[in-house]
């Protein structure tokens, strides 16, 4: 068995199911860590942007679902699908506070922006707390005042992360590079590869994702 889980995580924050799968991915890696104390592991949050063309400030969020799916009808019978699954993971999506659809562009380039700071705990705890805001809370997370104050909260120093979120070149900069970014071989999101050998797609029950750390510790088979 390898010393080192090495775990790559592409998400989208208005992805519901994005934050159903972080939930069940923290649970399968508490089982995995009391399992395997020794093995170092490694979580990089990859940045996917299912809705770039969303307008900078965000569109009516209820028409906005009901064009997509055609219907009121059809978004209650989706929001009570992702509720039923957000429930198994302890969530208690709040779908009715959200007035936005925000453009998700700012909220990865502040991930960004601090991905070199502070600690994996603290950058994992502000991706927690804007999915929170967003899906639990209805703030409007496209809104850069909104993204400093959740930032400030999970001790990243605020005036330095809205100076780069009100950067145009920094904005067009990372834009850039999510685009570039976006060609890849990513299906959809949640995805989860494990030591560059091994993927899931979808919020995943706990217990597969802990089946595929298991697996992906083990020594790969070299033909002879």
């Amino acid at each position: 068995m390898t010393s080192t889980l090495d775990l790559t995580v592409h998400f989208d924050f208005v992805c519901p199911w994005c934050l159903i799968g972080k939930r069940h991915l923290q649970t399968a890696l508490e089982q995995f860590r009391a399992a395997h104390p020794d093995v170092a592991v490694n979580v990089t949050w990859r940045s996917r942007q299912l809705l770039p063309d969303i307008p900078v400030a965000g569109a009516p969020y209820q028409a906005f679902y009901e064009k997509r799916l055609g219907g009121p009808a059809a978004v209650d019978a989706r929001r009570a699908q992702v509720r039923e699954a957000g429930r198994g993971a302890g969530l208690e999506f709040a779908f009715e506070r959200i007035e936005f659809m925000p453009n998700t562009l700012l909220a990865h380039q502040l991930i960004d922006c601090v991905r070199e700071q502070g600690s994996a705990g603290q950058l994992e705890a502000l991706i927690e707390g804007l999915f929170t805001a967003y899906f639990l809370e209805g703030r409007n997370i496209g809104d850069a005042s909104v993204l400093t104050a959740i930032a400030a909260k999970a001790a990243y120093p605020g005036s330095e992360i809205a100076a780069v979120l009100a950067s145009p070149e920094q904005r067009r900069r990372f834009s850039a590079k999510l685009a570039a970014e976006a060609g890849d071989n990513v299906p959809g999101v949640p995805y989860f590869i494990f030591n560059g050998r091994l993927a899931l797609s979808g919020a995943q029950p706990p217990a597969y994702l802990l089946a595929a750390m298991e697996q992906a510790m083990r020594p790969v088979a070299h033909a002879a």
